[in-house]
């Protein structure tokens, strides 16, 4: 199973839904860095459950712990092993859904490649795996952060038919994000979207999102041409996600609408350096960044366990009606933007790493 990311900066993460625990080994991480859980607790503390009405009311503090790789606050350069004790486990929930592979989960399909499978909660396939992806992230934000003054933000653009305006150039922080329970800044979306999701709730139903994440303070040169272009690996990183369907960098689609001479990115002077006038690269042009802001959108499905009654059929092929047990978010996409981060600045990290091994 794949589950280590990067090539330099890398991560492997652990972990079932509804096991002992979840967490992740960060190895290639600089030495002297100044770390502890302090720096790790925040972005988990915004992807945990039970967080609103929205949410799962699964209950979970998702405290992390260090367990290697720091002495006295700093990192040593070696695997740093970070641990997420899962508390309220309910695999009992599951027990009536064993021989069922659920509609659009993984049950099918892990039990086709393995053989076997962790029938309660999805195992490995769950959204509690990306606690371990969040606690790298932070790690690598930070690092991001004091190296080359990085600065990720994403937010909720998108519930259903429900869409925000463009707020990418406002220069938007998380506090502006987690004003409202939804994490959209804008307030009159923002009251349209918590409406919907709690709809889809109230009927017993699910409702899918967008996220939309810019990267600020990113230096040209970052990326490798061809096959490890930086919006290749962002695409990656980001579609490696439970739930997600879509990506697209810069003007994504709605380029295709547009003439080139309105969609080409004119240079200009910019404060000493050379920029471009427009972004509708996203901050990326032949794989590399250009030293504009990184600009892209990532696309959630509805999710797939509802509590519905759903005709459908087991692994023997009967028919049968499932109606899911536990605990579920009626929308990802609140609890689902510092995962979005925490991805993004992996995938920055490792590359500034390789980029600076060029010399």
């Amino acid at each position: 199973m794949s589950s280590t990311f990067g090539t330099i900066f890398r991560v492997t993460t652990f972990g079932e839904s509804h096991g002992g625990a979840v967490g992740a080994v960060v190895d290639g991480c600089p030495p002297r860095l100044a770390l502890t859980e302090a720096d790790i607790q925040p972005q988990l503390d915004r992807r945990r459950p039970g967080q609103s009405a929205l949410t799962t009311p699964r209950g979970e503090l998702d405290t992390v712990r260090i367990l290697s790789g720091t002495e006295q606050g700093l990192t040593l350069g070696t695997p740093i092993a970070l641990v997420v004790a899962n508390r309220d486990t309910k695999p009992g929930d599951y027990a009536d859904m064993a021989d069922v592979p659920r509609p659009s989960h993984a049950d099918f399909t892990y039990q086709m490649k393995y053989g076997v499978r962790a029938a309660s909660g999805g195992g490995r396939s769950s959204a509690r795996e990306t606690i371990g992806r969040v606690a790298a992230g932070a790690i690598a934000e930070k690092w991001l952060r004091l190296k080359a003054g990085v600065e990720i933000v994403a937010w909720v653009s998108g519930v259903g038919a429900v869409e925000a305006p463009d707020l990418a150039a406002r220069g938007l922080t998380r506090a502006d994000v987690d004003a409202n329970a939804v994490r959209c800044p804008d307030t009159a979306a923002a009251k349209k979207m918590e409406a919907e999701i709690l709809a889809a709730r109230d009927a017993k139903d699910s409702i899918g999102g967008i996220i939309t994440c810019v990267c600020r303070g990113v230096p040209p040169g970052w990326g490798e041409p061809v096959f490890h272009k930086l919006e290749a690996v962002l695409a990656q990183a980001m579609l490696s996600l439970p739930a997600t369907k879509g990506f697209e960098i810069g003007s994504g689609f709605a380029g295709t609408r547009m003439r080139g001479s309105v969609h080409n990115d004119p240079f200009v002077q910019k404060a000493g350096r050379l920029g471009t006038k427009t972004n509708f690269s996203g901050g990326v042009q032949g794989g590399i960044s250009n030293g504009e802001p990184l600009v892209f959108r990532v696309a959630f499905k509805p999710p797939a366990t509802i509590s519905q009654p759903q005709q459908t059929a087991d692994f023997n092929g009967q028919p049968v009606t499932l109606e899911a047990k536990g605990r579920h978010d009626p929308c990802v996409v609140p609890r689902a933007v510092p995962i979005v981060e925490a991805m993004a600045a992996l995938v920055l990290a490792d590359a500034a790493l390789q980029q600076q091994a060029r010399g």
